[in-house]
């Protein structure tokens, strides 16, 4: 029977086998900043080629973008943040222990729950944008913000985009990009940060054929959940009823996983309308409609969105991943991750040090061939097995006495434990093969 992974756990996890570090953690750390470690490094850049793979996919247009971190205060008033990005925020005035009025552990006619005294301040509204001040001058006009979402750089850069790439609606621009959000109480480590990474799409399109296209868009992400190895029984689809939808949406509809913590969203799918476009025509004075030759005639295109934090993801994926069970009358701890996600494809293990030579040889092709791969020749074969198992290495290539007379090497599949011969020409291909599963 399958263990339930706790939070706990995977934090620990994600600290002692390098994935994921406190920020300035030597300095006391910073509450919601994470410092993602090699092997973390490696697994977000896996999720940003996985979903930047599946949009190359899709069969349509779609282009990219790398908008600026800092935005000028203009563009956040015409969005709507600088009125309405707030947090309901709420301060116990005994233990000065701030939450989110909205918490669902918070109610003000019970005592607070770091002391137990019932003495809270008014509810009040929290903008959770980073504010700055760009050049050496301080007054209106130097007022920047950190970016607390990627897509108004998209919708800013609309008519660039069209001119310079001669797209024709429908399409698609997509950013992979920080965000930060000044949060009130960041918690459940990944799943709630001030500093992040989205991954974003803005289709834009003819406002009669939108509700098709939101639909469309809301199965494709669905799939491509499947598609890297997230458990479909734990992943769903849940509309939002009315009173739920942000200012800007006539339609939304999130990506649930069910954390240990319950379904939670992971992912976001909006009809934004033109709502983005026509704020920025209006406040900027530009012209962001287009122009449509079959009809003669300007219109401003509809927008269906899709954003998802790869913070979140990578997140999700662990839990999904995340497993105990027994070999050989001892716990094993693994990651079951799909092999296109895996930080580490394959590890190369000599039996004994003496047989180092040419396994790490090996080794070094499968480096030169591009495969992300590790070498380990420290400890018994198992304790190495266990190592891998925990980072989530699909497979365990060992070199023993009797490959030098075979050429051949043992093979170990993480998630079965079975092993068997290969060839050693036939290795590399077969690494490669399997991450395309």
């Amino acid at each position: 029977m399958q263990t339930p992974v706790t939070l706990d756990a995977l934090v620990s996890l994600c600290k002692r086998r390098g994935f994921v570090y406190q920020s300035a953690e030597i300095y006391g750390g910073l509450n919601g900043v994470y410092d993602f470690g090699p092997l973390g490094a490696l697994l977000k850049q896996n999720i940003k080629s996985a979903w930047m793979s599946a949009l190359n996919s899709s069969g349509r247009d779609i282009v990219y973008l790398d908008g600026a971190i800092l935005g000028a205060q203009p563009v956040w008033q015409a969005s709507g943040h600088v009125t309405n990005f707030n947090d309901p925020m709420i301060d116990c005035l005994t233990c000065k222990k701030r939450y989110r009025a909205d918490d669902d552990n918070i109610d003000t006619s019970k005592p607070c729950p770091h002391c137990g005294n019932t003495t809270w301040t008014a509810v009040r509204q929290f903008n959770m944008m980073f504010k700055t001040e760009v050049g050496a001058a301080s007054d209106q006009s130097s007022i920047a913000y950190l970016r607390p979402e990627t897509a108004q750089a998209i919708f800013v850069n609309f008519k660039n985009v069209i001119s310079t790439t001669r797209v024709k609606i429908p399409f698609g621009i997509a950013q992979i990009g920080k965000a930060f959000r000044n949060e009130i109480t960041p918690k459940q480590f990944l799943f709630r940060m001030r500093e992040f990474e989205q991954m974003e799409i803005e289709w834009f399109c003819k406002d009669e054929y939108s509700l098709a296209d939101f639909e469309v868009w809301c199965q494709e992400r669905l799939a491509f959940y499947a598609s890297i190895g997230i458990t479909a029984d734990k992943i769903r689809l849940r509309p939002h009823v009315k009173d739920e939808l942000a200012h800007y949406a006539q339609r939304c509809t999130d990506v649930e996983y069910q954390f240990p913590f319950g379904w939670k969203e992971l992912e976001g799918i909006a009809h934004r309308g033109s709502f983005d476009l026509t704020q920025h025509s209006t406040h900027s004075g530009k012209d962001l409609s287009v122009f449509e030759q079959e009809s003669s005639s300007s219109y401003v295109p509809t927008v269906v969105e899709c954003s998802v934090g790869v913070d979140r993801l990578f997140l999700t994926l662990l839990f999904d991943a995340y497993h105990e069970d027994i070999v050989e009358g001892e716990k094993r701890i693994v990651l079951r991750l799909h092999p296109r996600i895996a930080p580490v494809k394959a590890a190369f293990l000599p039996l004994v040090k003496k047989l180092s030579e040419p396994m790490e040889k090996l080794y070094r092709q499968a480096r030169q061939a591009g495969l992300s791969v590790q070498y380990d020749e420290s400890g018994s074969i198992g304790k190495r097995y266990r190592r891998q198992d925990e980072i989530g290495t699909p497979l365990c290539i060992t070199y023993d006495f009797d490959s030098e007379n075979d050429q051949s090497v043992t093979i170990r599949d993480r998630d079965t434990t079975e092993q068997k011969r290969m060839p050693i020409d036939q290795v590399l291909p077969y690494v490669t093969a399997m991450m395309q599963r």
